[in-house]
């Protein structure tokens, strides 16, 4: 139904269409000024000035002839710069905030309009702005609505295709040992020559994947590792392979990227490899990530969030048969394996004693134990072992790392 103030909104719409290309030359290079992402090459900017244009045109002949919103969709070049926006992983947030701005602006031009119509009574003037703003309001916001979904749609297919070519762009630099440097930059788009940190970012089998926690994984291993954008392979909707570059080696904060985790609310865990440089030090610190991936699943470290390999590298480098490795612990070890009350106790007094270096005082401290308490349970140890702790000292350390980080039997 046509309102009394119809007439007017069209009078103001036709005031407006008059000096449309002035206005989108305005808007688009207000919008280059206040939003970065819109700073776009030359042929990206010609579709961003046709996207606002069709808009603009959009809404006057909203105004002009009553269109009922509902009968709205969204202009073509809008609907294509959409997509160019989410191809250039350009944020939605930066897209909606021009509609936005655009719509504030074109509000001030309505009312600028009305301000040069002669002889119109205050309160339909007011009815007039009221109704423009209620329009040009109604209009974004259905075209938000389908931006949004043509972006997320895109962005979707883009990272499909893009991400299937990465992939298969980092298994050939993983498993192709004859590649040159400069053929691995080229495969990579990152400098190679600098150092790296892998890592394994994965969710438990059970439960929904979400490929969304994994990338804010990535998020945290790149600030602790410094400034940069992580490159990642999503190996399987439950496991991503994270790789940052460093100009020198740097400390990295576990305990910042323990608390990052944490606050993923989810169960998202993290294995870290060490530093090294160069296309070995890229294919070397994932194998080393992956390992203490193996060491964060065994029975012992379930509630590990965080785990880098340097931590536990010699437990680490054992994982690849857990069998035989058990055996060989059951060996070393022989009755002090056990689960028996109080052999958990006595193995946790020897760790504490060899890397003491043999020292009771030392391990005593270290436990917040008297030191005949430790004498006694070195020597109630050495009774189940069968033999002194100085015989194969070096194998019943390794073997009791190994016991607490990757013991399986049950």
């Amino acid at each position: 139904m046509p309102t009394a103030v119809d007439p007017l909104v069209a009078e103001v719409a036709r005031a407006i269409e008059a000096d449309l290309p002035a206005l989108t030359e305005e808007l688009t290079t207000w919008f280059t000024e206040v939003i970065p992402e819109f700073q776009h090459d030359e042929t990206v900017r010609g579709l961003m000035v046709a996207s606002t244009s069709s808009n603009l045109v959009a809404i006057v002949d909203l105004l002009r002839h009553s269109i009922p919103v509902e009968q709205i969709s969204v202009p073509t070049a809008a609907a294509e710069y959409a997509r160019r926006f989410a191809q250039h992983s350009l944020s939605l947030e930066a897209l909606l905030r021009a509609y936005r701005l655009g719509e504030n602006r074109f509000t001030k031009w309505g009312i600028t309009a009305l301000d040069g119509i002669d002889g119109v009574p205050t309160g339909l003037a007011l009815a007039a702005v009221a109704e423009l703003s209620l329009r040009t309001h109604s209009y974004l916001d259905q075209v938000i609505e389908g931006l949004i979904e043509i972006y997320e749609t895109e962005r979707r297919l883009w990272n499909s295709r893009i991400g299937a070519a990465r992939a298969a762009q980092i298994r050939l630099v993983l498993e192709s040992e004859s590649l040159s440097e400069a053929e691995v930059r080229h495969l990579l788009g990152i400098p190679v020559t600098c150092w790296h940190t892998a890592a394994v970012a994965w969710l438990p089998a059970e439960g929904p994947g979400s490929a969304g926690t994994l990338d804010a994984a990535a998020h945290l291993v790149q600030q602790v590792s410094g400034p940069g954008t992580p490159l990642t392979l999503l190996n399987d909707e439950r496991t991503m392979w994270i790789w940052t570059q460093h100009r020198a080696p740097r400390r990295l904060d576990l305990d910042r990227l323990r608390e990052g985790v944490l606050g993923l609310g989810s169960e998202v865990r993290v294995a870290l490899g060490s530093q090294a440089p160069g296309v070995d030090g890229f294919r070397g610190s994932l194998r080393e990530a992956m390992r203490a991936k193996a060491v964060a699943e065994t029975g012992q470290n379930g509630s590990l969030r965080v785990l880098a390999f340097d931590d536990i590298a010699v437990a680490a480098l054992l994982t690849d048969d857990a069998e035989d490795l058990e055996r060989w612990i059951t060996r070393v070890l022989g009755a002090l394996v056990t689960d028996a009350p109080g052999i958990g106790q006595l193995r946790d007094t020897v760790m504490a004693y060899l890397s003491s270096g043999g020292s009771y005082t030392q391990a005593a401290a270290r436990l917040h134990l008297h030191k005949n308490t430790v004498h006694y349970r070195i020597r109630k140890a050495e009774e189940l072992l069968g033999r002194p702790l100085a015989e194969g000292r070096l194998e019943v350390e390794v073997a009791l790392l190994a016991r607490t980080l990757l013991w399986r039997h049950r």
